[in-house]
């Protein structure tokens, strides 16, 4: 089934109506990430580890594309209702290496077109540059469909946000003011659900609340701010990737869930992603590793 695009800020999940039927699982994944390997340095022995984007133009993936067809073959064999994207689709930035950046997306497309479940899209930083622009922003657009947007599925009411505009909106600041505005609405929605939850990229923490600002999260003042908005929402989940590494944590009732890498790990995980169970009084989630990751 071909990866389903959002417009008009919203998403239709084919064959899913709105009412809760019953128990069911989704599949929230992050950081598939085809062409970081050539660049960065990575767990288990993978990554070139030179830190630069030395020849860049000529990169390949092998790996990360191995261990996108084991995500989906996994994925079709556990036959969830959705699967779910959060962010670093492709790693090519799109402001530098756009050539690049298109091969990469041809993979994509040929690679997770092979599911057989729709699969939901997530702006990360390396799908619009860490600053974005209009350009940027059109071009992810135009590639996976709108940037943020809101689905509902068996009573699960989802936001999709674009953390990017929080972390340097400094070049899209109208886009950012109409993200905001929208999110505004979305929230006044959430408590007309069984379950509302956040799918972003960047974490607003990685395991405390109260933890220092570090790259992979948001200032503790502002984080609070969001974070406060959410619960009195009613959001009971926040679902990110951006870490390559399992993290997550609580705040007051709402839990922000941090699922590593289907790509590169920079950590102790093995390439993975989340299967989530949405029951009628509680979602629960455990983390499920790749098979056949290492085999050449």
């Amino acid at each position: 089934m071909p990866v389903v695009k959002a417009s008009n800020n919203t998403l239709t999940i084919p064959g899913c109506g709105e009412e809760f039927t019953g128990e069911f699982t989704f599949v929230q994944a992050a950081d598939c990430q085809l062409g970081m390997e050539w660049s960065c340095e990575g767990s288990w022995g993978y990554g070139q580890g030179n830190g630069t984007e030395v020849g860049y133009d000529q990169a390949t993936w092998e790996h990360e594309k191995r261990w996108c067809r084991s995500f989906v073959k996994m994925v079709n064999e556990i036959d969830p209702v959705f699967a779910i994207m959060c962010g670093d689709l492709l790693d090519a930035w799109p402001h530098k290496w756009p050539e690049t950046r298109e091969r990469q997306k041809t993979d994509f497309y040929e690679i997770f077109n092979q599911l057989k479940v729709p699969l939901l899209c997530v702006c990360g930083n390396h799908d619009v540059g860490n600053s974005p622009t209009p350009q940027t922003v059109d071009r992810y657009r135009s590639d996976f469909g709108d940037d943020w947007y809101s689905f509902v599925c068996r009573g699960l009411f989802g936001i999709v946000i674009n953390s990017q505009y929080y972390e340097d909106s400094s070049g899209v600041g109208e886009l950012a003011r109409e993200h905001e505005e929208w999110l505004e609405i979305q929230l006044a929605r959430a408590k007309d659900y069984t379950h509302s939850v956040v799918f972003q990229h960047i974490p607003w923490f990685l395991k405390d609340p109260n933890e220092g600002k570090v790259y992979y999260n948001f200032p503790i003042e502002f984080r609070t701010k969001m974070l406060r908005k959410f619960v009195d929402a009613g959001i009971t989940k926040i679902f990110c990737g951006h870490f390559h590494k399992n993290a997550g944590g609580w705040f007051e009732n709402c839990e922000v869930v941090v699922t590593s890498a289907v790509g590169l790990q920079q950590g102790g995980d093995r390439n993975g992603f989340r299967l989530v169970t949405v029951g009628r009084e509680t979602i629960s989630h455990k983390y499920v590793e790749l098979e056949g990751i290492d085999e050449q």
